[in-house]
């Protein structure tokens, strides 16, 4: 039997299952028949060498959404008979951690797939990359000299490498350039469209948005394109709707006026071949389908099909040659891919078994928060709440004032707990969600602590609200009867999560099972492939996490492909400007004083440098 509280079923339908034990099982979508992989048995053969938390990455789960992707558009493609093909780039920012570009570029070859970079050190990983003879690097963001100059060059190599223009001054720059280096470029061109989207990145669409040509000065630059004999060089237009689209009729919109501009460039004269939607395509992390934040009220196949229906019309209408489509899915390529997996390391309970004994050296306060227990019940619900924290208030206030000791003190709050957990449980039996009583007694929810930095590892989880599925990983056949909210390992009151996909919406608080001592209980953070590896920050000096790449087999069976060892803490010393070793040296003469001056003996002062030492070489998160 199992409890799916989590959700699972919704969010994680293609790669997750409840195993019969419990465990959490990891799904192979590319082979179907396969039968699922125990995650706890991955997490127990990572302890022989590693300690948690860690980045487990699931290659297969990257290269089956590159084949969605690139399949669903394709398939759509042909059904509507769209007369050009579709070309995927992938957005390095999304991820730019060596093995997932690795993985993507290896995945994605067979299909021509390209990449998109925004600064000089993404183009370097671009560059760099065994990328097909047809695939694009797609140049992105603002560009110095440098960057232009490399971007020109490259094509040298046989590099189909496409100069975005975002705005007047850089074309100025890429003509300087290109003529001094005798260079034609392959230029593309940024459109400012002026439809918005909805959702939180919806500063990144309209007219408003930061990067792109607006309207009044697209044709100023098509002038000066060909006034330079360079007009014949723009091959691309491009067009950035947002991250996580919610809502498809937004995603047919954006690309309809797409279609306006593209249509009346080539108009003008522009030889242009590709049309680039840019990103978009959302990831529904709750498993809602609904056009909300966390989710999306589309399918894979629906967005392909309107984007391509879309287009054809428009195209058609206009008798204007099919472009080739270009899309820059990052998001949705990458988020599945990785899990977060932590285990809890201690537990804060608001919970007390037993109601304490009143005796007659107790203040009548607290025989009178006894006697709520005998009038709890519907229609005085909010009065026992009120007339208890009436009197712990007041009984509080003694103690400040040294009329009460520490020992009267501890009973009152263990009384106050019992009666407000007798409370809690009677409006949860009774269903009086819509009690005012109710929301109140949210704030009673335990902490459970776990081994993880929310700002280096879930940093779109505190900076912006994002949602990600978090579940245990085992005992998911037994109900669970605890309520809480997360803590993260640092010394930040930031650094909790009180929001939670369920399966029934999204909640306050995670329910979850007992702890029991000495066991080792684990939860796992699930879709954060996008962002999340490389947005994070050095928060209390908690650095990268451990990192293991895993391909699922047949059996039952898997296999670790890569591991990357997470930072150690002479590395986020030096990421701060400390030398660890001049760190060790300071610290080995100040023992040495305190050994001289027969403060410590000479076993305790090695002892000292030796653990300091082994800090220094060691793990920046909690190890047993």
């Amino acid at each position: 039997m199992t409890f799916d509280v989590y959700g699972i079923e919704k969010w994680g339908k293609k790669f997750f299952q409840v195993l019969d034990n419990g465990n959490l099982g990891l799904l192979n979508p590319l082979k179907i028949k396969n039968e699922p992989i125990d995650l706890t048995k991955i997490v127990k053969k990572l302890n022989q060498k590693l300690s948690p938390p860690y980045i487990i990455r699931v290659s297969d789960y990257l290269e089956f959404m590159i084949n969605e992707i690139n399949e669903n558009f394709n398939k759509s493609i042909k059904t509507i008979g769209y007369k050009n093909k579709f070309k995927s780039v992938y957005p390095i920012k999304v991820n730019q951690q060596s093995q997932v570009i690795k993985n993507v570029v290896k995945y994605s070859k067979k299909f021509n797939s390209g990449l998109e970079v925004g600064s000089k050190a993404e183009l370097l990983i671009a560059l760099s990359q065994n990328l097909t003879k047809n695939a694009l690097i797609v140049c992105n963001g603002t560009k110095d000299e440098e960057f232009v100059k490399l971007s020109l060059l490259s094509n040298k190599l046989d590099i189909k490498t496409v100069l975005v223009i975002e705005s007047l001054r850089e074309l100025d720059l890429i003509i300087k350039i290109s003529n001094l280096l005798k260079i034609k470029p392959l230029l593309g061109i940024r459109i400012k469209l002026t439809n918005l989207i909805s959702g939180k990145w919806s500063q990144s669409s309209g007219d408003r948005s930061a990067f792109g040509l607006p309207v009044d000065k697209i044709t100023e630059a098509l002038t000066k394109l060909k006034k330079n004999q360079l007009l014949e060089c723009l091959i691309l237009q491009h067009s950035h709707l947002g991250s996580q689209v919610p809502d498809i009729i937004e995603i047919r919109k954006y690309t309809q006026e797409a279609c306006r501009f593209f249509i009346e460039i080539i108009n003008y004269g522009a030889p242009l071949k590709y049309i680039d939607l840019g990103g978009g395509l959302g990831v529904d992390y709750t498993g809602e389908n609904k056009s909300k934040f966390h989710s999306v009220n589309y399918s894979m196949e629906e967005y392909c099909i309107n984007i391509v229906e879309t287009l054809k019309l428009e195209f058609d209408k206009a008798k204007t040659n099919h472009p080739v489509i270009i899309t820059e899915s990052g998001r949705a390529t990458v988020a599945p891919s990785s899990i977060l997996v932590f285990n809890i390391l201690d537990t804060t309970i608001f919970d007390v078994k037993s109601c304490p004994k009143l005796n007659k050296k107790d203040h009548t306060y607290l025989s009178f928060m006894m006697q709520i227990l005998n009038y709890i019940n519907k229609d005085r619900i909010q009065e026992c709440f009120n007339d208890l924290n009436y009197y712990r208030d007041e009984l509080r206030i003694l103690f400040r004032n040294g009329q009460i000791n520490l020992s009267e003190i501890s009973k009152i709050e263990k009384t106050y707990l019992f009666v407000l957990n007798r409370i809690k449980k009677f409006v949860e039996e009774k269903k009086l969600n819509s009690n005012p009583v109710a929301s109140k007694l949210k704030n009673l929810a335990d902490i459970y602590h776990g081994n993880f930095s929310l700002f280096q590892s879930l940093p779109d989880m505190w900076a912006i609200d994002q949602l990600h599925p978090i579940a245990p990983i085992q005992k998911l056949n037994l109900k669970p009867k605890k309520h809480v909210i997360l803590n993260d390992i640092t010394c930040d009151s930031d650094g909790m999560i009180s929001k939670f996909v369920l399966n029934d919406g999204i909640k306050d608080t995670l329910p979850i099972h007992e702890v029991k001592k000495n066991e080792e209980y684990y939860l796992g953070v699930f879709f954060v492939g996008a962002y999340q590896e490389t947005l994070g920050d050095l928060h209390n000096l908690f650095g990268d996490t451990n990192i293991s790449t895993v391909k699922l087999e047949e059996n039952g069976k898997f296999k670790i492909v890569h591991e990357q060892i997470g930072d150690k803490i002479s590395q986020v010393l030096s990421y701060v400007e400390y030398s660890s070793s001049e760190v060790l040296k300071i610290f080995s003469e100040k023992t040495t004083k305190f050994y001289k001056n027969n403060s410590i003996s000479s076993k305790e002062k090695n002892q000292l440098l030796k653990n300091f030492k082994a800090s220094i070489d060691g793990y920046t998160y909690f190890e047993n």
